[in-house]
């Protein structure tokens, strides 16, 4: 038997075809999911995303996806969130973004609307209070490892570690408030990059764009589409609306509440917050801890522990523990009354949740079309580069504070919980170490909080 090369012409592989255009309705559902299953984080959220629109359904190019991305990335506020809604508003003008935007939020309220209620209704049932034991120490990780991968990316000289260094001494040991840290690293960054503007370069990014998904339906070289195209007035047009709605919603609470009631103060506070939230939710959360627990006194210490580990079991941007925040503060400021305290607490979680994205939609929504015109020439990051390492010094000060209360629940003079060390160093051995993810790891924290204090009370 013989045989023999062909010499025939292999025939090319077939090019996929564009996806067909997407309906409003199809997109609202996918959104909608993705609200649903959007855990793990920013890093979590974005590869999902990315899986879903540049991958599989090649709605976005992997080009024009990390174009949006970056610009997102320059703003305070959840970058994931507002990638969402700047997809949403390309595909489908501003209802689409608005959409994409609230859809991402909505089931998180929801959840966490629910899990604060059962927290506050029955915090005080062993094996609840057992299941928060546990928990508490792996928050405690969670937030030093935090601090370590935004250390990895962002402290890539000796002047970055100076900015972080300054940041963490200038909060632990003369309290500085978070918005004037903020401030003196990007003006540290501005007048930095004019004289040495290698320190202030952004590193890391997000890769290069990889080849091989197939045409998207909005692709590298699709012309932008009519309503992104930058126009002046409608620049105005969506900062005006921005700002009324802002002024109506912060109106009608003071006329219910006076300029001093809880409502209206959280308004205020939360508006601030999210105009400060550079570098994700970890970096805001020492503001939102001097704010609504030194200050307000909307919650405790131990409190705002336990609504960050619910934040993280949750769907949707971390900084929804703000809505925690929020839930907490009206169920015990008695808002609507003694007899309303569920409908109080929700109703300040859907005040806290309103005033702290409203700013991230009108950022996208205005600032879109310039983005959309620069074609990934953004410039202007050096101050971000500063204000991201003044955030790890930031962070590292909240674990800190965590871990005393933690470790120290009655303070310095009380006793040393042994116990919680030793989840705390398992939890950060198995993020350190072995990469587990944040669920398996709250799982396993919890069920040991739950049996230590099963067996100490039996």
């Amino acid at each position: 038997m013989t045989t023999s090369l062909s010499t025939e012409p292999v025939a090319p592989a077939p090019v996929a075809e564009r996806p067909a255009p997407v309906r409003f309705a199809e997109a609202f559902a996918f959104w909608l999911k993705l609200g649903f299953i959007s855990f793990g984080g920013p890093a979590g959220q974005i590869a999902i995303m990315h899986a879903e629109l540049v991958e599989r359904r090649r709605w976005i190019s992997e080009r024009r996806f990390l174009h949006a991305l970056n610009y997102c990335m320059l703003l305070p506020g959840p970058e994931a969130q507002q990638l969402a809604t700047y997809i949403g508003w390309l595909m489908h003008r501003t209802w689409g973004g608005i959409v994409a935007g609230a859809l991402f939020v909505l089931p998180s309220l929801f959840i966490l609307i629910a899990l604060s209620w059962i927290y506050l209704r029955f915090g005080d049932v062993p094996a609840v209070a057992g299941l928060f034991y546990g928990i508490k120490p792996a928050v405690t990780a969670l937030v030093l490892h935090a601090a370590h991968r935004i250390g990895t990316r962002a402290l890539k000289n000796r002047w970055m570690w100076a900015i972080a260094a300054a940041a963490f001494l200038a909060i632990f040991a003369f309290d500085t408030p978070f918005p004037a840290i903020v401030l003196a690293a990007g003006l540290a960054g501005h007048f930095g990059a004019r004289r040495w503007p290698q320190v202030f370069t952004l590193g890391g990014g997000h890769g290069s764009a990889k080849q091989g998904y197939g045409p998207a339906l909005i692709d590298d070289d699709t012309p932008t589409p009519v309503h992104a195209r930058f126009s002046r007035n409608q620049l105005a047009r969506v900062l005006a609306v921005g700002l009324a709605l802002w002024a109506l919603v912060m109106a009608v609470l003071v006329a219910l509440q006076g300029l001093q009631g809880t409502l209206t103060q959280m308004g205020w506070f939360f508006t601030k917050a999210a105009l400060l939230t550079f570098g994700g939710a970890y970096a805001v959360l020492p503001y939102v801890y001097q704010g609504a627990v030194e200050h307000h006194q909307w919650l405790s210490g131990p409190q705002m522990i336990d609504g960050l580990a619910l934040g993280e079991t949750t769907p949707g941007p971390l900084i929804m523990v703000v809505a925690f925040v929020g839930f907490v503060g009206g169920w015990l400021k008695q808002v609507l009354g003694p007899e309303a305290l569920f409908m109080g607490g929700a109703l300040a979680a859907t005040v806290v949740t309103f005033f702290t994205f409203l700013p991230s939609f009108v950022f996208i929504l205005a600032g879109g079309p310039l983005v959309e015109a620069t074609h990934g020439k953004l410039g202007f990051t050096a101050p971000l580069s500063a204000i991201t390492a003044a955030v790890v010094g930031v962070i590292l000060n909240l674990a800190l504070f965590f871990a005393y209360h933690v470790l120290w629940p009655q303070g310095f003079g009380g006793r040393f919980d042994a116990v919680s060390a030793l989840i705390a160093g398992a939890a950060a051995v198995a993020l350190f170490r072995f990469k587990v993810g944040v669920m398996p790891l709250l799982g396993a924290c919890a069920v040991a909080g739950l049996l230590v204090t099963l067996a100490t009370s039996s």
